[in-house]
């Protein structure tokens, strides 16, 4: 194993506030103190901000759902960006966060903010695979592909529920085909950086939440977005690691007869679909912003080569260790050491049960995955 990170360390810090179990974090030229309430167990987690040049107190916006509260946690910086607390007492799959400090989520909200920015993240054990982003113009094919997708891997692909503020229409579900929600709600959790993308649209707001994507990711589905190309572009610029794919016509004539032989919509309703088309169909080349671009000519083809994309035939199972795969057991670990892409965890139980691990190392080289989440953390026994 490794041998501990000198420029990182953990240190206690007694502020005037009595009953207050705190750590302090170094990072460069702050110290980031994550503290509770020792009498108040209802209280919420506190973080506050020392910037060591000039001794000054910051209370940043937090974002994010913070951990389950619990009597005590250690915590290391992973790096310059992230901060690693690992909650006492509760499953191991609970028992993981981060704190990202300066992250590039990070950064984007406390520059829309005009504020010092945190975010709570939970770290999720097991790779996982990344969301798919659809775009493409009305009358391209994505309803039709996407039907294919999820009859023929039901068990792997999931939809995430956009959130709407319009009223349910007949036969609409809340929660299956929307989540209605109010107003006001929705654009406080989009202040808050709860939504990864967002629209008005006649008079509405629609949008993707952090939640909803992650809902189907824990399922242990793989989240399809169907959005324009103006969501697209703002899940790009959100920390969402996610492969984004365009769906394009053979033609704007085809496209333009397609839409026709639908036979559904007024020539007003065709002409306005036709100018979108022909915009989406302009940013889709914007440098960066799509992985893939597809050319639906024939369905069948265009569908064996999404499929090869997704790596749809790849086996891939987690090798983590059965014993700690489940993180059902209560866990009482301590961060012991840390290098670039390893941090090693010991147990506090003065005797170990039987089958019990004594030391767990925390791999975190392929960390990544959603604001809300931190996917790809691999945990195994030492011992």
């Amino acid at each position: 194993m490794g041998e501990e990170a000198p420029e990182f360390r953990v240190k206690s810090v007694t502020l005037e506030s009595k009953g207050c179990l705190q750590n302090a974090i170094d990072i460069g030229d702050k110290a980031y103190v994550v503290g509770r309430s020792d009498d108040d167990p209802k209280s919420s987690i506190t973080i506050k901000i020392l910037d060591k040049l000039t001794q000054t107190w910051v209370v940043p916006t937090v974002l994010g759902t913070h951990p389950t509260l619990t009597s005590s946690h250690s915590a290391i910086p992973v790096n310059c960006e992230r901060i690693l607390i690992i909650e006492k007492g509760v499953p191991l799959n609970d028992s993981i966060w981060f704190l990202e400090v300066d992250t590039p989520f990070v950064k984007q909200q406390s520059k829309l903010k005009g504020t010092e920015v945190v975010a709570w993240s939970k770290g999720v054990i097991g790779e996982g695979q990344k969301p798919v982003v659809i775009s493409g113009p009305s009358g391209v094919g994505k309803g039709t592909l996407i039907a294919k997708l999820m009859k023929e891997y039901p068990s792997k692909f999931g939809f995430s529920v956009s959130h709407t503020t319009r009223s349910p229409r007949e036969k609409e579900i809340d929660g299956v085909h929307y989540h209605f929600t109010e107003r006001s709600k929705m654009e406080e959790e989009i202040s808050e950086g709860k939504f990864l993308e967002f629209a008005h649209v006649h008079g509405n707001v629609y949008g993707t939440s952090i939640e909803a994507v992650e809902s189907v990711t824990d399922e242990g589905k793989r989240c399809i977005l169907d959005i324009d190309v103006q969501g697209a572009r703002s899940v790009r610029a959100s920390s969402l690691e996610a492969i984004f794919i365009f769906v394009c016509p053979p033609s704007f004539e085809e496209l333009e007869k397609r839409l026709r032989a639908r036979g559904t919509e007024t020539e007003e309703q065709i002409q306005k679909r036709l100018r979108n088309a022909r915009a989406e169909l302009d940013q889709s080349n914007s440098p960066g912003l799509f992985d893939h671009l597809l050319v639906n000519d024939d369905l069948e083809v265009f569908y064996e080569n999404l499929k090869k994309l997704l790596s749809l035939d790849d086996d891939h199972e987690d090798s983590n260790d059965s014993s700690i795969k489940d993180g059902k057991a209560t866990a009482c670990y301590s961060i012991l050491s840390k290098t670039n892409s390893e941090i090693l965890l010991q147990s506090e139980n003065n005797e170990a049960e039987k089958g019990t691990t004594n030391l767990l190392s925390l791999d975190l080289s392929l960390s990544g995955g959603a604001p809300g989440r931190t996917r790809g953390l691999k945990i195994f026994s030492v011992n």
